[in-house]
């Protein structure tokens, strides 16, 4: 139990301080302003550093279902602990949500969440650059892939590998927020886009599919790239 609370509380750091920068540090959601762009992927990555730093010998520090997807394809994990980090992963990115949404609201202008939204994933008109959901699916699996090949690379048996690991992997997430923000709002991370849209209602609730479904194949193609490669090693 103690990886899986682990987990849920590396989520809940992840989300509160990525998301948090998106709805209290006035980004908004869908933004398109470059220093807004860069703060919040920034965010995103040095919250994925301090936790891999911090809980990474206690559960790996997934902190996301389609990474211990791709873990669990690439042969890292059982069945049953995918399914504990998911549910752990979820629930602390729910919880995260939830104290933001408290947190703007409790301002002496309040809140609007039906027009500032909760940091929600979406695609389509009206929503960042308004790419159609083809692009959306494509940028998040594609994404996807991309951050599992580089995790399960850099978190391998080597010496080094506990040094750098958590800094690469942040910086990857970083460079995924950066191109992906006005696509997607960037999920590559069905938890992180669970917990606002269970909140935000409406166009979020029907859009989650897309940010569930396409994270988890890009995971376990990453796995299934990362397999490969050591097989043909």
């Amino acid at each position: 139990m103690k990886k899986y609370f682990a987990e849920m509380i590396g989520t809940f750091t992840l989300v509160f301080f990525g998301v948090g920068s998106a709805v209290l540090a006035g980004g908004g959601i869908g933004v398109a302003d470059a220093i807004s762009i860069t703060g919040i992927s920034f965010a995103f990555g040095i919250a994925v550093v301090a936790m891999a730093y911090s809980i990474g010998q206690v559960s790996g520090a997934h902190l996301n279902p389609a990474v211990s997807m791709g873990a669990l394809v690439a042969g890292r994990m059982s069945g049953a602990d995918f399914i504990g980090y998911a549910i752990s992963q979820t629930i602390g990115a729910i919880i995260a949500a939830g104290l933001i949404l408290t947190m703007a609201s409790n301002t002496v202008g309040g809140y609007d969440i039906a027009a500032n939204g909760l940091g929600q994933n979406g695609w389509g008109e009206g929503y960042g650059g308004e790419f159609f959901m083809i692009s959306a699916f494509i940028f998040e699996v594609v994404a996807t892939a991309v951050f599992l090949v580089v995790i399960l690379g850099v978190t391998e048996e080597t010496p080094a590998a506990p040094i750098v690991a958590g800094l690469v992997i942040g910086l990857t997430l970083v460079m995924i927020h950066l191109v992906g923000i006005t696509v997607t709002g960037t999920s590559v991370n069905p938890a992180r886009s669970i917990g606002p849209a269970l909140f935000v209602g409406g166009t979020a609730i029907g859009q989650l599919w897309l940010f569930i479904v396409a994270p988890l194949l890009g995971g376990a193609i990453g796995g299934m790239l990362h397999k490969a490669r050591i097989t043909a090693l």
